[in-house]
């Protein structure tokens, strides 16, 4: 069984961010694979080591740099990647239709990805890439079991856990807590020099949202303390409640 897994490169999730024109400043910022994405590459390694996949190959799309990410989702242990070029001001439309042509191309029985990506948070590519290749879904899951053709999985859902059996090729999508990434081995990353890596066009696909300008929140003012006989407080905090804060009473 060939699993594919759908990787994207992220700012660290410790980095500072920081604004310059209305965009992301990157200078300085170090780049990581998106943490849920990784998950999702130790589960395809986690599953060739059950000797339940033969195969694990990393994809992922966007700017040259992004080969790092695979380079190190080969040293975790995958056999191979891809890389689809394509512009980092692609949506998630365009995104998910250029990793969908390139899935289609290596028709794996497997498609597995974070259920979202710690830079923007839109939790929409492994749904879309999904919708455009025709085949069955499970979000957030936290455990999996691949046999007789079929996919099991348990995902989070409202107030409980929801146990899904999908036909494969399917496209699964991982929660945090499906497991713990491993480490890559110096040996790994030496082995992971020599592994192969192909370079694609990304299929053309026009933005289906334009990003406009990026904008931090205000900061938080400080807080008012207010220290007084209880009393003497229950009439400022009312006083500031009122008159300061605005708060409508009814």
């Amino acid at each position: 069984m060939k699993v594919l897994v759908c990787v994207k490169q992220t700012f660290d999730t410790e980095a500072k961010i920081e604004l310059k024109d209305g965009k992301v400043a990157d200078a300085g910022i170090n780049l990581i694979i998106n943490p849920y994405d990784e998950v999702a590459v130790e589960g395809a390694i986690q599953l060739k080591e059950k000797g339940v996949a033969k195969e694990v190959v990393v994809l992922s799309a966007g700017a040259d740099k992004a080969i790092d990410a695979i380079r190190t989702a080969l040293a975790m242990g995958a056999d191979r990647g891809i890389l689809v070029t394509q512009d980092a001001g692609a949506d998630e439309y365009a995104r998910a239709v250029a990793l969908a042509a390139a899935i289609k191309d290596e028709n794996p029985d497997l498609i597995l990805a974070g259920h979202v990506a710690a830079d923007d948070g839109s939790s929409q590519v492994p749904t879309r890439i999904a919708e455009i290749l025709g085949l069955p879904h499970i979000n957030v899951i936290t455990s999996l079991d691949i046999a007789d053709g079929k996919a099991v999985a348990s995902s989070e859902a409202d107030g409980g856990t929801q146990v899904t059996e999908v036909s494969i090729p399917a496209v699964i999508s991982s929660q945090v807590s499906w497991n713990e990434p491993r480490y890559p081995s110096m040996k790994g990353i030496m082995q992971a020099k020599k592994k192969p890596v192909a370079t694609v066009a990304a299929a053309a696909a026009d933005n289906k949202v334009t990003i406009v300008e990026y904008a931090l929140p205000a900061a938080k003012a400080a807080g008012i303390k207010v220290e007084d006989e209880p009393e003497v407080m229950a009439a400022k905090l009312g006083d500031w409640m009122k008159n300061t804060v605005k708060v409508e009473v009814k």
